[in-house]
This record gives structure tokens, C-alpha cells and sequence, in this order.
């Protein structure tokens, strides 16, 4: 379970800010949160990848005042030392409200500026105008459905890696599996964060009721969004040992954001940033 800083704004009552603030950004050391996923000694990581954020109620003010709305888009290496708590995003974005800029462009780069400094890494910032996201549509992530399998389950029992395994008497084959079933706590306010899961595997076949019943055993875990996802990818490697893996989970907005980490072992191209129903 993820240890935070007793100064985080997470968990407490916190007063909206009114003025730009960009100390309001809190990071969190990614290192701490995988200790448990790394082997002893092992100093790179078994992945990479990107963590995909989008906020839905940006705003901010023109050189003439005129409050402006836009969508936006962050791409935060999965690499980076820093990732940023949830509700300080929103707080920080908050302060933007009534921050003046002479353009686009302009808080374009400010953003990138800010992000990029609490994550010690260099973070790609796009702004979406409304009419363009509004083109974009609904879409489901692609793959086999898990969730069409009839199974009793022990929803209360937590998640465990020994439900995972692969058929190793099989030639390996490509995989590619989706739930809408995952289900994580948030470690520090119990809030529950809602995912769909996207599993493209290339290895011996893995066991589909075992996987299902694996994730939805992370309904009664306490992680952050990034940490499920990793720890789900370096279980199903360590158990089932395909020769490529890569997991993509897309979760509901919280407070107009929504957290989307993506983790592979290969070449793979970033996962399109599209959103699914319920987000």
C-alpha cells in the first residue's frame, strides 16, 4: 500500500485556490511506489511507457479577461523520478482559472514548464479545443472480452499472483484482452477508481479465468492508478513469462481528470488517447 507525505492536499479539506500557484503541485517519488516490483539489485525498469492524463475543465483568461475553456492533454514518462498527485493537479489547474495569457500557445508552455519541473522529466502538453474533441466520438478498446466468462468469484478475496498462469504445453500465441472489471481503492481516501483494462500478450496462452479473476481481486487493494497497472504487468510476466507484454488501463475522471497509464516491454507505439464510454 502506497505511503504518502502527511503535507499532501490528498485526504484533506483544502480551501480552492483564486491566483496561479504552481507550488501547489505535489510530487510523488515513483521509486518508493516500486520497491515491491523490482528484483533486488535490479536498477532498470522491467517496462516503459507513459502515463496519459486528460482534464476536462481547463480554463483560463485572455489578454482581455475573457475566461476561456479547453480540454488538455499530458503525456508524463513512465520513466520520470516524480509523478504527480491527483488532487494537486486539479488544485494547480484550478489556479490557472484566473491567470491571464496572451495565448494559446503561451499556457501551452507554462503548463509543459510547471509539469516538466515536478516530474524531472520532460512532459508533452497539447490543448484541445471543445469542437475538436467533440469530433473524437466514443470508442471501446479493442480485444477478447473477459468479462463474457461465467465464473463464481470471491469478490472480498484480494488479488493473487498465483491465478496467473499460462498454458506452457501450447505454441505461444498473440493475445489480446480486455475488462471493464477493474476496480482499485484510492490508498490514502478510500474513494473507489473505476478502469478498463487492455492486455496485448504474445506467449504461451494465458489462463483468461485466472487473469479475470486476478484483476478483479484489485477491488479491495489501495493503489494509485500508475501502481496498479505496473503491478498487474510485472505479475502476469513473472507468472505466465510472455515474450511481449503490454497493459493499458483507461480510468473514470475525478474531479475533471482522468489517469491513463500504459506499460510495455517492447517497441510498442503509445496507445491512442481516446475515450471509452464511461469516461
Amino acid at each position: 500500500m502506497a505511503v504518502i507525505k502527511s503535507i499532501t492536499q490528498l485526504g484533506q479539506q483544502t480551501a480552492y485556490p483564486t491566483r496561479y500557484d504552481p507550488s501547489l503541485l505535489f510530487p510523488i517519488d515513483r521509486a518508493g511506489q516500486r520497491t515491491n516490483l523490482l528484483k533486488p539489485n535490479q536498477s532498470t525498469l522491467p517496462f516503459y511507457g507513459v502515463d496519459i492524463w486528460n482534464a476536462y475543465e481547463l480554463s483560463w483568461l485572455n489578454a482581455k479577461g475573457k475566461p476561456q475553456i479547453a480540454l488538455a492533454e499530458f503525456i508524463i514518462p513512465a520513466d520520470s523520478p516524480k509523478m504527480i498527485e491527483s488532487k494537486s493537479f486539479k488544485l494547480y489547474l484550478n489556479s490557472v482559472n484566473n491567470e491571464h495569457f496572451n495565448s494559446i500557445d503561451e499556457l501551452c508552455l507554462q503548463l509543459k514548464t510547471d509539469l516538466s519541473l515536478i516530474t524531472e522529466a520532460t512532459v508533452l502538453v497539447r490543448i484541445i479545443k471543445p469542437e475538436e474533441a467533440a469530433t473524437q466520438g466514443i470508442h471501446e478498446l479493442k480485444g477478447d472480452l473477459l468479462d463474457r466468462l461465467d465464473l463464481e468469484v470471491d469478490a472480498s478475496l484480494a488479488a493473487d499472483t498465483a491465478l496467473l498462469s499460462a498454458d506452457i504445453t501450447a505454441a505461444p500465441i498473440e493475445q489480446c484482452l480486455v475488462s471493464h472489471l477493474l476496480k482499485s481503492n484510492c490508498p490514502v481516501t478510500g474513494q473507489p477508481d473505476w478502469a478498463s483494462i487492455q492486455i496485448r500478450y504474445f506467449g504461451r496462452p494465458i489462463n483468461e479465468a485466472g487473469l479475470l479473476r486476478y484483476l478483479i481481486g484489485f477491488r479491495q487493494l489501495g493503489e494509485f492508478h500508475e501502481d496498479c497497472v505496473e503491478t498487474i504487468f510485472c505479475a502476469i510476466k513473472a507468472r505466465c513469462a510472455p515474450e511481449k507484454l503490454a497493459v493499458f488501463a483507461r480510468y473514470t475522471r475525478r474531479g475533471g481528470l482522468d489517469i491513463n497509464p500504459f506499460r510495455a516491454d517492447y517497441n510498442a507505439a503509445w496507445p491512442a488517447n481516446i475515450r471509452h464510454a464511461r469516461q
